[in-house]
């Protein structure tokens, strides 16, 4: 194999003798690339010859001849009679006999000639991309570095998926985005049109579908929604197979189902009557599986659902089905009787199963989210593996093929601290669990873009840069990444992104603001890029304000010597960058005193020891693994502070985490107590916390006492772990923390 070369400065000459440098910048990176000496100058009208009868390759060509006709300002003319090849400067060539496969290609190129072969039609459109993303203006003349690429993806499915069902997005930002994903590589865009929230794709015979559930209405009056008419859909899937991107839509079944039975509410196990839902999360009420009509329905919206979409596979969801109202329906119940099912799992199994049948009837296959695993996996399913790798794993040990878009990497809805650019770099697609032939079951991955908190104009920001580093983990060869060299290839991609008009976002969260507390009780404050990323500005206040064009601009650190919280921004190319981040300093009593803890907190979550209860510095409730956030595993929670000498205390509190989503409960009990000599104890407040059921937050929650003037030298704080996660949690019967990260004395 050729030496793979990527970002390799070569000194060219250009307007004659001034020397410039190129640096060849592609994404994702060729599988193997070699820079030759010289450029291609584009200082003359151009002739693209394609040898190919296929439509699509001289639809390549032409959109190759506009990227150049806009760069150099001369004609670039396509032709594809033979007779012209000698005199063409760029040649496109479709060979089936190439040994790449259907999406590779090489590319060549020296000073007089540009060569693209290719196996197929989209390998010559993906040789344009890497041309489109090399093509650099040097002085004023548009050039391209003289390359040898052979290229071609290390997995089939390389998607993204788009939720339009929380968020409508409208046709031309669909549009949008499936330009950036070609421009990228990418050839699936996932489209998530069915909802709880929101049923978006017109059904000519159900016209309720999107007269009544695509509209969500709110108490205070306003409506919210929108749909695509089978016109859009068309328009949309066309434009999508021009640029090699496959358009695989989701219709949900069976639950997340609510907006649908709002419309027909005769397909629920209770017959309703239903709002389309306005709340985010899991519902109940979900198609019911022992209803004929429901599967007449749904089978009446595949018929149009393949009408509209070519796609081989149709994506039918599948997770997250409660299964209540299956428990209690007589007719749900009989279905399980009569076809001799175990329980409610394997009448999901069944309703999969039937679909899955249907739908192979007309030469289709689905896709399902890893939950279809439960209750037996249907034949020729393909498993979308979501929660982990596991669902993934068994699939592909079982035979089937599996999409990995694990929620520790893909999911791009969430916030830039659990999955920065660095994390998503690192993700292998292809659990080390398999085998070798397991392995081919691993088809590829997608990054997911889930829309509750996501509307059309915040897209960008969550997608942009990450999206980049997944790219390349599903095209690059795993063995040639570096994420050092990566990141620079990313850095010259920002200029590429403002002209596209892309408005991204941080590639890690942008601010670090460390505080340090000298012998003295006062912090030095430092702000910096965090995980090492460079090129930043920073403004911020300490009064609490937020950051405007008048904050303080940072030119070093500096010393805080009383309570206050810190706000930072960054700014990168002259614009805000990423969240204004902020740091609550609390200097009081306890501050740096003696404190003593009788249960050591878990080897997962030790934060900075003892002593960082008591450093003036409150932790983060979306960084768990941040130095001060302690855990403790079942175990209560018991420390003794010693202030050093007896005093008057006004005040007391401790700040706890709450996040049930991670098995995280407040306290059920805080105890406050006080002592002169540190042997008898008098309690000065107490509270119960009981865990509340409907709350998904996460959130520091600080219980706060204020006391009157107490004589005190010896504070005790003892908190009581709920041991177990209660009934209605997720996590029944586990093991419950009780998370703690200051106390507070005042």
């Amino acid at each position: 194999m050729k030496k793979l070369i990527l970002v390799m400065a070569m000194m060219i000459m250009a307007s004659g003798c001034a020397t410039r440098q190129i640096d060849i910048d592609v994404i994702p990176k060729p599988m193997e690339l070699q820079v030759v000496q010289g450029v291609f100058e584009l200082d003359r009208n151009m002739v693209i010859y394609v040898q190919a009868e296929d439509q699509r390759a001289l639809n390549c060509a032409g959109r190759l001849a506009v990227t150049l006709r806009g760069a150099c300002g001369y004609g670039v003319d396509v032709v594809f009679d033979v007779n012209a090849q000698a005199n063409a400067d760029i040649i496109m060539i479709v060979d089936s006999e190439s040994e790449l496969g259907a999406e590779g290609y090489t590319l060549d190129i020296n000073k007089d000639e540009i060569k693209i072969v290719a196996t197929e039609a989209a390998g010559l459109f993906y040789g344009s991309q890497s041309i489109e993303q090399m093509l650099t203006v040097v002085g004023n003349k548009a050039v391209l570095p003289c390359v040898s690429i052979k290229d071609e993806p290390r997995f089939v499915w390389r998607g993204m998926l788009l939720d339009c069902g929380r968020h409508f997005m409208d046709k031309e930002f669909v549009k949008r985005y499936i330009d950036l994903l070609a421009y990228y590589k990418m050839n699936r865009l996932h489209w998530h049109l069915t909802e709880d929230q929101g049923w978006r794709i017109e059904i000519k015979k159900y016209p309720n579908l999107t007269k009544i559930g695509a509209w969500r209405k709110y108490e205070d009056g306003t409506t919210y929604g929108g749909f695509y008419s089978q016109e859009d859909v068309k328009e949309i899937v066309e434009y999508a197979r021009q640029r090699f991107v496959t358009v695989v839509p989701e219709i949900e079944m069976p639950g997340h189902s609510v907006a649908a039975l709002a419309a027909y509410p005769q397909l629920s196990c209770t017959g309703g009557p239903f709002e389309v839902e306005t709340a985010w999360g899991v519902h109940e009420d979900v198609y019911c599986a022992g209803n004929e009509k429901t599967f007449a329905f749904l089978e009446d919206v595949l018929d149009e659902v393949c009408e509209l979409f070519p796609s081989v596979y149709i994506h039918i969801g599948g997770d997250e089905c409660p299964k209540v109202r299956w428990e209690k329906c007589p007719r749900c119940q009989k279905r399980i009787k009569d076809e001799g099912l175990k329980d409610e799992h394997e009448l999901q199994s069944y309703f999969i199963k039937r679909m899955e049948k249907y739908l192979e009837g007309k030469g289709r296959h689905i896709i399902g989210w890893d939950e279809i695993l439960e209750g037996g996996l249907a034949p020729g399913a393909t498993v979308q593996s979501w929660r982990g790798m596991e669902g993934a794993i068994a699939a592909a040990k079982s035979g089937h093929d599996a999409i990995v878009s694990p929620v520790s990497h893909a999911y791009f809805d969430y916030h830039i601290t659990k999955a920065d650019l660095y994390h998503v770099y690192g993700f292998e697609p292809v659990p080390a669990e398999l085998t070798e032939d397991e392995a081919k079951h691993i088809i590829g991955a997608e990054c997911n873009v889930w829309t509750e908190h996501i509307p059309q104009d915040r897209v960008d920001y969550m997608v942009f840069p990450r999206i980049l580093a997944m790219c390349e983990v599903m095209w690059s060869p795993k063995a040639g990444r570096d994420y050092n060299e990566f990141y620079q290839r990313v850095s010259a991609h920002y200029k590429k992104l403002d002209s596209m008009g892309v408005k991204y976002g941080p590639e890690a969260e942008p601010v670090a603001i460390e505080a340090k507390r000298d012998e003295n009780g006062r912090f030095a404050v430092t702000l910096k890029g965090k995980g090492g990323e460079t090129g930043l500005d920073f403004m911020y206040t300490i009064d609490g304000s937020d950051i405007n064009d008048h904050s303080l601009k940072y030119a070093g650190p500096f010393e805080i010597s009383e309570s206050c919280v810190i706000k930072a921004q960054a700014i990168k190319n002259g614009r805000t960058y990423g969240n204004q981040v902020q740091k609550p300093i609390d200097i009081h009593k306890a501050c740096g005193k003696m404190i003593t803890i009788k249960n050591a907190p878990s080897d997962q979550y030790p934060g900075s020891g003892p002593g960082g209860l008591v450093d003036g510095l409150l932790g983060d409730p979306h960084l768990l693994k941040e130095s001060y956030w302690q855990g403790f595993q079942m175990d209560d929670f018991e420390a003794v502070i010693d202030l050093g000498q007896s005093q008057k205390i006004n005040r007391i509190a401790a700040n706890f985490l709450r996040s049930h989503n991670s098995w995280i409960f407040m306290p059920k009990r805080v105890n406050y107590a006080v002592s002169v000599d540190g042997q008898e104890f008098a309690e000065v407040a107490a509270k119960d916390f009981p865990p509340r059921d409907k709350d998904q937050s996460t959130e520091a929650v600080m219980y706060d006492v204020k006391i009157n003037e107490i004589e005190a030298r010896y504070i005790k704080v003892v908190a009581k772990n709920v041991g177990i996660c209660p009934d209605w949690h997720k996590g029944k019967g586990g093991n419950a923390w009780l998370f703690i990260d200051e106390i507070i004395v005042e």
